[in-house]
């Protein structure tokens, strides 16, 4: 088989060799002469996949590193006998991450305690759930909204929309990017919900850059609707909005699922996939293997307060990234490419914890030693 494989995507090199002729592009390479003879594409984001590409192709299987895939045309797809495959919960783990050190270094910088704040989580997927779980390890409130679970699973554990704006201190987004349909996200995050909103909260979005409205969010910040605002998703990535930038409290360029293990596990799920297609066994997806931290102990005694928030800043702090990113906005798509994946929470123990965060930490991941 030939295959067309972004070349940005870690771990895959040298695995599927043995089996295929694979060439490895960068995303602006992506184009109809390029791919043309390859029968699989292996892609991230920012590797459109429309009818453009396609139709004269002989792509039989996309595969996406990705747990979205609003870059892939699925109607042009289902109806032209490609087979797509995403990579469900591939970076769940990563998301839960950052939203907790994001958290942790807001409740830092500002002296606010997060136990017995009430976060709302917009979207309770495979993200959602595990953004939940770090959001309770950390003693906040979890309030879920998901509309299509909802209609299926019963209303009991999720609320309305109107109940996290009058509840939530903190909101933050985990849905897809549903530009039409029942369930639409797109511009969800409008001017009328921030208007709804009654206790100034931090507002994150760290799931696709359409599911807020920019005007609307910027309106909202001026006239105080919202404290913080958070965004690791932006509209027209790469192209993002300066004054937007300018007003974030942390601004990173869409990493948030950029993890070491989510990494390895898309790339996993990729290779599966091809498995799957193909009926054959690729030896070497059992061979991926991921560097250990620098620091893989984390000692409690070197933090006099906050300390799990320092904790999880340890293996996360996103002021690294922030800074670099606010000092060339331009270079969105090389920061992505170049990026330093970070090792999730499991790579780490914890040392000279109290019996509570002995516990916090060992409900979030870490090996307690």
């Amino acid at each position: 088989m030939k295959i067309i494989a972004d070349q940005t995507i870690p771990y895959l090199k040298g695995i599927v060799e043995p089996y295929a002729d694979i060439q490895y592009l960068p995303s602006s390479q992506f184009c109809p002469e390029k791919i043309k003879d390859a029968e699989v594409l292996i892609v991230r984001s920012i590797d459109k996949c429309n009818e453009e590409l396609l139709k004269k192709s002989q792509v039989k299987l996309i595969t996406t590193a990705t747990i979205g895939f609003d870059h892939i045309d699925i109607n042009y797809c289902d109806t032209h006998g490609i087979i797509w495959k995403n990579a469900p919960g591939c970076n769940a783990a990563s998301v839960g991450q950052y939203i907790g050190s994001c958290l942790a270094h807001t409740s830092i910088r500002t002296q606010t305690l997060l136990a017995g704040k009430t976060i709302g989580i917009i979207g309770a997927g495979h993200v959602g759930k595990e953004v939940a779980k770090v959001c309770k390890g950390l003693g906040l409130k979890v309030l879920l909204n998901d509309p299509p679970r909802a209609e299926k699973e019963g209303s009991d554990h999720f609320v309305t929309l109107e109940t996290i704006g009058k509840e939530a201190d903190i909101i933050t987004l985990h849905t897809p990017l549903n530009k039409t349909g029942k369930y639409a996200t797109f511009h969800l995050a409008d001017e009328n919900f921030f208007n709804k909103l009654q206790r100034k909260p931090w507002f994150i979005n760290a799931a696709r850059g359409s599911i807020h409205q920019t005007d609307a969010l910027l309106s909202a910040k001026k006239t105080g609707k919202i404290s913080e605002i958070i965004l690791d998703c932006w509209e027209n990535e790469p192209f993002i909005d300066p004054e937007l930038l300018s007003v974030t409290s942390i601004a990173t360029p869409h990493i948030a699922g950029f993890s070491a293990d989510g990494k390895a596990n898309a790339t996993r799920i990729c290779l599966e996939n091809i498995e799957a297609f193909y009926g054959i066994h690729i030896e070497g997806i059992n061979k991926i293997s991921l560097p250990i931290p620098v620091n893989p102990i984390i000692d409690m005694d070197l933090f006099k307060d906050y300390r799990i928030e320092q904790a999880l800043l340890s293996t996360f702090n996103p002021i690294r990234i922030d800074e670099a990113f606010r000092s060339h906005p331009e270079k969105f798509e090389w920061f992505r490419a170049n990026y330093d994946h970070p090792r999730e929470y499991r790579a780490y123990s914890l040392i000279h914890g109290t019996p509570l965060e002995n516990k916090i930490g060992k409900e979030l991941g870490f090996t307690i030693l």
